[in-house]
């Protein structure tokens, strides 16, 4: 079976590697074009391409996909059976999608119709639920609305954030899409039609999505940081100053005072630097200051000046 992929990020990597491992022909690979990176701004690769470099696997990097004929007929002359897809970046048009003779397939992290679009991982982490997993469907010329072929659900630590779930899911699409290329090797496989009417729906992360707002409640807050952990990351201010909020946990305290949301209820070694949201309170447990390392709280406040009754925010 000639098998064309078509991903970008270090999510792609362990679905093209099963691809390659499978025995099939890996005819080529398609990704998007290489972009400026680091502080010098050269050029870098996209990972899925430094991947197939290495392995010399031929490599096409179309801007937009949509009305590029050339690029159509190039891949019409390689004469693919199967199209696997991962994180490519680009929604495949109806003529693409058509050239394949047993369709095209794609590796997405949520269990469809749930979490359809670009960020399923953090959304999921954002709203604080404790499953997700990996869907196998057909592509067609909607956003993640095809026939399933298979799915694995995986159970979300409490501790993972969006760094660590990315990991996991990697790693079980390349897994479950193993099993979905075995299906293959009898022929096109019969897929089971979404419920639409259960779809959700997730937009591009944003950095300006990372400030923390303190009137929300702590288990909130502490969704937002996991969801957006590594990237973009979360952050608040002290004295005006931005700090890069790594990791945080639940805190219970009691008050008779009403506190503003915010405000810094203990900063000590025994423990560590607390804050109180809309509802509840958080330990600020890992944070960072620009230029500075990821430090833990307790080295953190040792010879800083943020104490008890300090509000955190950009008004403080």
């Amino acid at each position: 079976m000639k098998v064309l992929f078509m991903g970008t990020p270090n999510f792609a990597l362990p679905a093209l590697e099963a691809v390659h491992k499978s025995g099939h022909e890996l005819t080529a690979v398609v990704t998007q074009p290489d972009k400026p990176k680091g502080r010098g701004r050269q050029l870098a690769p996209p990972p899925v391409k430094a991947w197939a470099d290495q392995k010399q696997i031929p490599v096409y990097q179309p801007v937009r996909l949509r009305g590029d004929q050339g690029f159509f007929d190039e891949i019409k002359g390689l004469s693919p059976d199967l199209v696997v897809t991962a994180a490519y970046g680009q929604i495949l048009p109806k003529e693409f999608l058509d050239i394949p003779s047993m369709g095209s397939i794609n590796v997405h992290a949520s269990l469809l119709p749930e979490y359809r679009g670009a960020s399923p991982i953090q959304q999921v982490l954002i709203d604080g639920r404790d499953k997700t997993g990996i869907t196998i469907m057909y592509m067609d010329v909607g956003m993640d609305s095809g026939d399933i072929i298979m799915q694995e659900e995986l159970h979300i630590d409490p501790d993972y954030n969006a760094g660590h779930l990315h990991d996991h899911l990697s790693e079980l699409g390349s897994r479950t899409l193993q099993k979905v290329l075995k299906l293959f090797e009898q022929g096109p496989v019969k897929g089971t039609a979404q419920d639409h009417n259960k779809a959700s729906y997730c937009s591009k992360i944003e950095k300006s999505m990372g400030e923390i707002q303190w009137d929300d409640s702590s288990t909130r807050i502490r969704n937002l940081i996991r969801g957006l952990t590594p990237w973009p990351g979360c952050y608040t201010y002290s004295y005006n100053k931005r700090l890069k909020v790594w990791k945080a946990s639940l805190r219970e305290y009691l008050t008779e005072e009403a506190l503003k949301p915010g405000t810094v209820l203990k900063a000590d070694d025994a423990n560590g630097l607390i804050v109180s949201c809309g509802q509840g309170a958080l330990r600020i447990e890992e944070l960072q200051v620009p230029g500075g390392r990821r430090m833990r709280d307790l080295d953190f406040l040792r010879g800083r000046s943020i104490v008890p009754g300090t509000v955190l925010g950009k008004e403080s």
